[in-house]
């Protein structure tokens, strides 16, 4: 049986994403998948925020005026962080 809790099907796509966090630092950092619900960002441990941290999010050189939206990180690993999409900002 499957401890799996994901609504959405992850699919594997690469691209860069700025996030901003609450103090308006930004990193750009790159995606290794993305859902209806969210996207996982690779990360350095040293980036890594805490469950529960909401920040902002922007996808790079894809479309112009890329919308921002804001998001929670709802999971992390060794390599980065799971965010869940709330909502346009």
């Amino acid at each position: 049986m499957s401890h799996e809790k994901r609504k959405h099907v992850r699919t594997p796509f690469t691209c860069r994403i700025k996030i901003i966090a609450s103090d308006n630092t930004e990193l750009s950092v790159k995606t290794r998948d993305i859902s209806d619900g969210g996207v996982f960002v690779v990360l350095e441990p040293e980036q890594m925020p805490p469950i529960g941290t909401l920040v902002r999010g922007q996808v790079q050189g894809l479309l112009d005026n890329a919308p921002i939206l804001q998001m929670e990180v709802v999971r992390v690993e060794s390599n980065g962080v799971g965010l869940k999409f709330l909502n346009e900002v």
